[in-house]
């Protein structure tokens, strides 16, 4: 008479590993999103960096501040509209008009983001 072995886990062993497992992911899950947190700051202060960059390059170049952030990217300045990764989108800009007696229409641009960073400081304020 042949004996049969059964061979899998038992539902003990499930649920220790899975208690494992929860246990590993209520310490991972609130550090990463902390990082996503960080990495979206990160990468706003970087795109507002780059286009205060290429807006005055443009305004060396041509000696007037673009009328629009569209006319840096029809210029080859830029390769795209900037994206704000706080507001989710890359048509959420306050644009800063040029000084009075300059040409051009965006001297600057900030967030239109609400809130405070990690810092404490105020998007808008970037």
């Amino acid at each position: 008479m042949a004996r049969r072995v059964l061979r899998g886990f038992t539902l003990i062993e499930l649920l220790v590993v899975l208690a494992i497992v929860a246990t590993l992911l209520t310490l991972a899950l609130p550090r990463y999103y902390g990082k996503v947190e960080v990495a979206k700051e990160t990468v706003l202060r970087e795109n507002l960096r780059t286009t205060r960059d290429v807006i005055g390059k443009f305004y060396g170049d041509t000696g007037r501040y673009p009328e629009s952030l569209q006319e840096l990217v029809d210029k080859r300045y830029l390769g795209g509209l900037p994206w704000d990764p706080i507001v989710e989108s890359a048509e959420a800009w306050t644009l800063v008009p040029a000084p009075e007696g300059t040409k051009g229409a965006v001297y600057d641009i900030r967030s239109t983001a609400p809130g405070r960073a990690i810092d404490g400081s105020s998007y808008a304020q970037w």
